[in-house]
């Protein structure tokens, strides 16, 4: 699973999958790239139509084989692809192009759409939080659609895919009366909308930096619009592909994408749009934030020079007349004069309150 990495200062180049063991390879070779997993891998397949639904879990991707097969719509979600015998092993039960099959293994992928002999197959970036420390990750999800089928591949268990799983499971909307088509459009939803959740957490985290970049300028406040520049950054790469992604389905002449559902179709290429545009907005708001947090430093440092000028103008004709009189000369008359010590402090002391006021007319007070 491509992660942003847990340091205090992640890199955009940690997004960057390692595909160096797959060098030299034949294309269509399933090879794993992506996080490092030893669990075992889950498969939980959905049987349904208008009557009813079954939901089992499947102890080998033998029992697979029978699915949608039956006149019944079948969802099967393989949770974990870092094992490729069970990727072939689907591959050889469902006749699946070698070419799906490795860009299955390869958690890397681009989110796009193609066309494999009577096939679509969609992948797409589904996004959570980390629990311990809050980072992104960003999760492949792989989706084989087929007449009456819908074969989804996950990197680990954990989705946004359960509101779809009761809605199977009590027969609410209109999914166990349609398509796979429209099943995978519920799939495609539910990762778009989570997309959503992301952003107002990202409005809660900018308003305050909004604030600390006027009022209180730190380097704390620094680092955290770098931390949301570059989640926006990695938000901006994950949905600028899914939007093309979108239009193409839209577009897609196939006989697995039904008239009906290409309305669908069009409200989530709507939402990824307003997603884009929310996001956008977002970059240039946090890019102006950083300008607001150099000016408002620049400004300070700018008081604060102002401040030490004056102090160090009003004393150098103090130090003057201190200067003088300490030369300590014989014939300095002054010096035997019986009021020349008050009488230099207050001269002193009006040249000080001179000072204050000519700065004040100036307005440089």
């Amino acid at each position: 699973m491509a992660r942003v990495r847990t340091t205090s200062r992640p890199s955009l180049l940690s997004f960057l999958p390692r595909r160096s063991q797959k060098s030299g390879l034949p294309p269509g070779t399933p090879i794993h790239i992506g996080e490092a997993r030893t669990e075992e891998i889950r498969i939980v397949a959905f049987e349904y139509d208008d009557a009813g639904c079954r939901e089992r879990e499947l102890a080998r991707p033998e029992d697979c084989a029978q699915l949608g097969r039956s006149g019944e719509r079948a969802w099967i979600n393989v949770d974990g692809v870092h094992d490729v015998s069970v990727i072939q092993k689907l591959g050889e039960l469902f006749g699946i192009h070698p070419l799906i099959q490795e860009d299955i293994a390869n958690t890397g992928q681009r989110t796009k759409v193609e066309s494999y002999d009577g096939s679509l197959f969609v992948i797409l970036r589904m996004l959570c939080r980390d629990g311990r420390d809050k980072s992104i990750r960003s999760e492949q999800v792989s989706l084989l659609i087929r007449s009456g089928l819908v074969i989804s591949f996950q990197e680990e268990q954990g989705d946004v895919f359960e509101p779809i799983r009761e809605r199977l499971r009590q027969g609410k909307g209109q999914v166990r009366r349609r398509g796979s088509d429209y099943l995978a459009y519920c799939l495609i939803d539910a990762v778009v909308d989570q997309y959503f959740l992301f952003l107002e957490d990202l409005e809660d985290r900018i308003q305050p930096l909004e604030e600390a970049a006027v009022d209180n300028p730190e380097p704390g406040t620094m680092h955290s619009i770098q931390g949301v520049k570059r989640e926006l950054i990695f938000l901006r790469r994950t949905l600028w592909p899914l939007r093309e992604m979108l239009a193409r389905l839209e577009r897609e002449d196939s006989a697995l994408v039904q008239r009906e559902t290409v309305p669908f179709l069009r409200d989530v290429h709507d939402h990824t749009i307003q997603v884009i545009e929310i996001l956008e907005s977002f970059q240039e708001i946090v890019s102006s934030l950083m300008d607001i947090y150099m000016t408002s430093i620049s400004n300070r440092m700018n008081s604060i020079m102002k401040v030490l000028t004056i102090i160090a103008t009003i004393f150098i004709p103090l130090t003057f007349i201190a200067g003088v009189y300490g030369m300590n000369f014989s014939f300095m008359p002054e010096l035997q004069w019986r009021w020349g010590y008050p009488a230099v402090l207050g001269g002193m002391a009006a040249v000080f309150v001179g000072m204050l006021l000519w700065f004040r007319r100036r307005k440089w007070l």
